[in-house]
Order: C-alpha cells, then structure tokens, then sequence
C-alpha cells in the first residue's frame, strides 16, 4: 500500500477539480435558464413549446450521455497506469458510440410530435415542439462529443478549460438567442426556431473549440485522441458500452422520478405546481455542487484504482463526502432561514398568486431541508461507484428506489391521503433515502472485494 498523501493534499486536489466541474454545471443551468428568460419574452405558446422540446431533448441526450460518463473512470486508471494508447482507445469508442446513438435519435426527433400527442399533449403545442426538435435535433451529435471530451480532459486532471469554454458557450448562446428569436442586427426575427438554431450553432462551435484545444496543447496532442478516429477497437468498444449503458439508465431513472413528480403535482392544483417547479429550481442549483464533486470524485477513485492505492482512494472518498457535507449544511441553513426570500425572486411582486406560492413553498424548502442530505448522498456514492466502475448494480438501485418507493410513496401521500404538495416531498426523500442508504451498502461492498482481491494478489505476488 502507497503511504497517505494526506488531508490537505487530497482537500486541495479535489477542489481544484471539482470547482470547475462545479462552475461548467451551472453554466449549462445557465444556458437552459437563459433560453427559457428569452423565450418567456419572446411569448408563452413558443416559451411552453421550447420547454416540451427540450425536454424530450434532455431525456434522449441524458441516455446517450452515460457513455461519456463511461469515458471518466476508464481514462482516469488508464492515465494511473500510463497507459497512453488505451486513453485513446476509450475516448475514441466514447465518440464513436455516442454518434451511433445521436443517429438513432433523429427519426424520433424528426417525428416527435406524434409520439408527443400520443403522451397526451395538445396537437398545436406537439407540433410546435416537433419544429423545433427537427433544428435542435443536429446538435445531439456535438452536444454528446462534448461530454466525451469532457469526461476525456476531467480524467486527466484538465478541467479548468472546461469552465472557460462553458463561460464562451453561455455568452455565445446568449447572443445568438438575442439575434435570431428577436431578429437584432438584421437578422429575421425567427422566435422559436431561431432559439434551435442559437443552441444547435452554440454546440458545434463549443465542440470545435475542444478538439483546437485538444490539439494544440502541447501536453495533450500526445495522446493523439483522434488518431485513426474511423477505426473501431471492438474490445474496447463492448468495454465504454456495457459500463456507459447503465449510467444512461441510472440518470435517467432520477430524471423520471422528478418528471413524474410534476404530474402528480399536476393533479394536486396549479398553485402547488408553481411552487414545486421554483422550490425546485432552487433544490437544483445546490445540486449542482454535489454533482461537480460527484464527476471529480469519479476521476479520482479511478486514478487511485489505477494505482492499486487504497489508503489514498479512502482518503479521496471521505474527503469529497465532507465537502458534500458542509454544501448541504450550508444551504439547509439557507433554506431555513431565508425561504421567503428566495422564493420571491422567482414571482412577479405583483403576482395576485404569489403569496399563496411562497406559502406551499415554504414548506417545501423545509422539506428541502432534509431532501439535501438523500440527493447528495446518492450522487456522491454513484460517483465513487463509477470510479470503481460498478455500474450495473447502481442502476437497480436507482430503479428500484426511484420507481418501486419514490414515486408511489409520492402519489399515496400526496393524492391519496391528501396531504398535498408536503407529501409529495416526503416521498421524494424517502425514495432518495432509499437508494442513497443501498448504494452505501453497495459501496462498503465494492471497497471491501478490491481491497481483498488487491491483498490477495500482493500474497501471490
């Protein structure tokens, strides 16, 4: 066993990657929040057809991007064992299947608003959305090579451009969302395809400056990451794909958890339904802390594995899990003391619902409170999950936690003992709780079974 690096070392190394990872979080957060703002002014039927959209955008680009996530582990051990032509292998495969899976995805874009109506939305709104889906659709390709390139630069310890070409990307979209849904600089004004248009442009411009940057760095243009980019490496190619496959699932999992908490709201009155998509908002903002630590966690449990060090990777888990820690304390501070405020940010002051939101509202950050502890518990034991690249397990879990506990418990105590928009929320936290608790059991247990396979390889050795 390597000799601990110790507290300091670990605490420094991890924020260092974890902050930008932190800050490229919020500024996609930054990016979805900017088009919606735009939209809202340009007029509610385009603003509510983008939202449909988008998210039947997200869902399928959520899918594909567990194999980029797959990317981070594999390239993290193989840079632990320089290993140089291996990290251009799997970078290369992540590229490779995330296009195969960006081209299965354009037919079901293309003909969206079918499948739209068919989920029980209004036909002008189905349509609207499959207008701006055929424009956006394009950008599923460079949208998932960034995450590939991503998880590729994390892995190698490279993350602050990530936060640079995050900040480009933000301003860049911005800009071309004023150009072409309002029609400025004599542009025609486009409104709903022109915002399609901005994201679709913004994405291949942010994935061209990545593979500059990748080329052009001195240190980087060793790997030769696109070297030989149309020969397929078949074993490595099954590797990115059976470990990429389940983390798609798993995300994908969460997203449905909270998407058919909004229906269930739904059913419970337009009031708590406001409340619960700002309570919300607010909830993923914090999140976007744990998942920044989440993604360096992954890279770092993976270097470590790499290593075959396990003093440093215990070291690096529980490092991270205080960080997590302390966010959460934070911002439960905050939503306890200052909920009112918060709220009232996202409601026009002269709103004639806004104090009966802010008061469901309340309440649900007080929930909030404790949802904190669940959601960033599960997503820091999924990171280091990955790092060990235990992937298969993980996405049961979140199955099972989300669908067969968290959902139901959110309809039964929501709709059917009628405790409303509280209950719904407290099913969310037992659903949470759930799988945050057996994905610590699945870790204890990963841990332990390296550990031992490691000393008995050192007996025979």
């Amino acid at each position: 066993m390597a000799r601990s690096r110790g507290f300091i070392y670990h605490l420094k190394s991890t924020l260092f990657l974890g902050l930008p990872l932190i800050g490229m979080n919020l500024t996609q957060s930054g990016i979805h929040l900017i088009d919606t703002l735009m939209l809202g002014w340009y007029g509610v039927p385009e603003l509510a057809a983008s939202v449909l959209g988008s998210s039947f955008f997200f869902v399928l680009f959520i899918m594909g991007s567990g194999f980029a996530q797959a990317v981070t582990p594999l390239v993290a051990t193989s840079f632990a064992e320089n290993d140089q032509v291996k990290i251009r292998r799997v970078t290369r495969m992540g590229i490779w299947l995330s296009v195969l899976y960006g081209v299965l995805t354009i037919p079901i874009m293309f003909f969206s608003g079918a499948i739209l109506q068919l989920l029980g939305q209004e036909p002008i709104l189905s349509n609207m959305a499959e207008s701006y889906l055929r424009f956006v659709c394009i950008s599923i390709f460079p949208a998932l090579t960034i995450m590939v390139l991503r998880s590729y630069l994390s892995a190698l310890d490279r993350a602050q451009i990530i936060l640079g070409i995050g900040c480009l990307s933000l301003l860049l979209n911005s800009g071309l969302n004023w150009i072409l849904i309002f029609g400025n600089l004599g542009v025609p004004e486009m409104g709903l395809i022109g915002a399609a248009i901005a994201s679709a442009i913004t994405q291949i411009i942010t994935v061209l400056t990545f593979i500059l940057y990748i080329t052009r760095h001195n240190y980087l243009r060793q790997y030769q990451i696109l070297k030989r980019l149309y020969r397929i490496d078949w074993d490595i190619f099954g590797t990115v794909f059976n470990l990429g496959w389940p983390i798609g699932f798993t995300m994908l999992a969460e997203v449905g958890l909270f998407a058919g908490t909004a229906i269930i709201f739904g059913l419970i009155g337009t009031i708590p339904l406001a409340a619960h998509g700002i309570a919300l908002q607010v909830v993923s903002l914090s999140f976007m802390f744990h998942l920044g630590l989440s993604q360096a966690t992954t890279v770092r449990v993976g270097y470590y594995i790499g290593k075959h060090d396990f003093d440093n990777l215990k070291e690096v888990v529980t490092i991270a899990l205080l960080l997590s820690l302390f966010v959460v304390l934070v911002t439960m501070v905050v939503f306890l003391v200052l909920p009112d405020s918060i709220l009232g940010l996202f409601i026009a002051p002269d709103d004639a619902a806004k104090d009966a939101i802010i008061a469901v509202g309340v309440s649900l950050l007080f929930i909030a409170s404790i949802f904190q502890i669940f959601d960033a518990g599960q997503v820091m034991m999924l990171g280091a999950l990955r790092g060990f690249q235990d992937t298969k397990i993980p996405m049961l879990i979140a199955a099972f936690g989300y669908w067969l506990v968290g959902l139901p418990m959110c309809y039964y105590l929501g709709v059917y003992l009628n405790y409303g928009g509280v209950g719904v929320w407290v099913g969310l936290v037992l659903g949470l709780a759930i799988v945050c608790i057996l994905l610590i059991v699945r870790l204890t247990f990963v841990y332990q079974k390296k550990l031992t396979s490691q000393l008995h390889s050192c007996k025979l050795s």
